[in-house]
C-alpha cells in the first residue's frame, strides 16, 4: 500500500507543473479573451436593450400621436355634421318660409279668384236680371201679337 501511495504521490508530483500550467492558461483565456468576450456580450445587451427600449418609446410616442389625430380627426367629423346639421335646419327654415309664402300667395289667389267669381255672379245675376225683363217683355208681346219668337 505503500507503493501504491509513493506511486501516487510521485503522479501528483509530476501533474503539479500541468495543473500549473493549466491555471496560467485559464487566467490568461479569462484575462484576454473571456473578459473581453463578457464586455462585448454586454455592450451588445445593453444596445440591444436600449434599441428596444427606443423602439418600445416611438412606438408608444406614435400611438400617442395616432390617438391624438383619431381625436382630431372625429372632432372634425362632428364639426362637419354639426355644420350639415345648421345647414339643412336652415334649409328647412326656409322651405318652411317659402311654403308659408305659398300658402298665403295661394290663399290670396283663392279670396281673389273667389271675389272675381262672386263679382262676375253677380254682374250675371244683374245681367240675367235686365235681360229676364226684357225677354218676358218680348214673350207677352209675342204672346200677345200671337207672332212666333
Amino acid at each position: 500500500m505503500e507503493a501504491t501511495l509513493h506511486a501516487l504521490g510521485e503522479i501528483l508530483v509530476q501533474a503539479i507543473p500541468t495543473f500549473f500550467l493549466v491555471l496560467l492558461l485559464f487566467l490568461y483565456l479569462r484575462s484576454m479573451f473571456f473578459k473581453p468576450l463578457e464586455r462585448v456580450l454586454a455592450e451588445r445587451s445593453e444596445a440591444t436593450e436600449g434599441a428596444r427600449k427606443k423602439a418600445s418609446e416611438a412606438l408608444d410616442h406614435a400611438q400617442a400621436k395616432a390617438a391624438a389625430y383619431e381625436e382630431k380627426i372625429r372632432e372634425a367629423r362632428n364639426d362637419l355634421y354639426r355644420e350639415q346639421e345648421e345647414v339643412r335646419r336652415k334649409w328647412r327654415e326656409d322651405q318652411i318660409a317659402q311654403v308659408a309664402a305659398a300658402r298665403q300667395s295661394a290663399d290670396a289667389a283663392v279670396k281673389e279668384a273667389k271675389a272675381q267669381i262672386t263679382a262676375d255672379a253677380n254682374q250675371a245675376k244683374a245681367t240675367l236680371a235686365g235681360n229676364s225683363q226684357s225677354l218676358a217683355d218680348q214673350i207677352t208681346n209675342a204672346i200677345l201679337q200671337r207672332r212666333p219668337v
